[in-house]
């Protein structure tokens, strides 16, 4: 057997809330009916991340991340004639404001209704919202996914989007204030009604508040992810 040469790969789950939970695949040129994650291969004396945001750019548009993690690393012996690929998957979040301009071959598919996907990477799909859903109840990742300056029930909305089942944006409010992420801006915005106060992240980057927290879908949810707790 000829030995190959391990090169490794980065690939990532890009995920944003437009209305719904979203994730940018592109069409593979070699396979038209299968789509793909946008990644490619890491360059010698290059970062995961930095290789991560560089095909990012170059190959999908994505110039602006709220945040990006590693999901996980898996190999693959018999997908290329002569390099035992190292596939070191991510996930990265696009905070609403942002529009990456994406090529032709690029688009947004809802979470919950994926195409074909190559590689069998739509398990690394599901990954990153199980991850994206479990930070929820225990950090402020939704920063990552939140404009800049928000409504409480905008911020809602992008829980809902993510978890999959209503979220009471007053009780929202209790839990992300008692944990300090969440602050006033001393603005408040029309809606039509009663102007609406609005609200930033006290931090743009990762913080783990309160790592044995859980999330619990309430009674009767269709699907039970996790959900605020109290």
């Amino acid at each position: 057997m000829t030995r190959k040469l391990a090169a490794p790969v980065v690939n990532a789950v890009v995920l944003r809330v437009a209305g719904e939970l979203e994730t940018l695949l592109w069409r593979r040129t070699d396979m038209p009916d299968l789509w793909s994650l946008p990644g490619g291969f890491v360059r010698e004396g290059e970062t995961l991340s930095g290789a991560m945001r560089r095909h990012l750019l170059t190959k999908v548009g994505v110039e602006e991340v709220g945040h990006v993690e590693q999901l996980d690393t898996t190999s693959s012996y018999d997908t290329h004639p002569d390099l035992w690929l190292v596939d070191i998957r991510h996930m990265a979040l696009i905070p609403q404001g942002s529009e990456p301009r994406t090529p032709p071959d690029t688009s947004w598919h809802p979470v919950s209704d994926l195409p074909p996907i190559a590689f069998g990477h739509a398990s690394a799909v599901e990954r990153a919202h199980e991850r994206l859903r479990g930070k929820l109840s225990y950090s402020n990742v939704a920063f990552a996914l939140a404009p800049e300056r928000f409504t409480l029930r905008e911020l809602a909305a992008i829980y809902e989007a993510v978890l999959g089942y209503a979220v009471d944006a007053t009780h929202l409010r209790r839990v992300l204030e008692r944990d300090a992420l969440i602050t006033p801006t001393g603005m408040r915005r029309s809606t039509g009604g009663r102007p609406a106060e609005e609200f930033t992240f006290c931090d743009d980057e990762l913080v783990v508040t309160r790592p044995l927290a859980a999330f619990r879908a309430p009674r009767g949810a269709r699907d039970p992810a996790p959900g605020p707790s109290a």
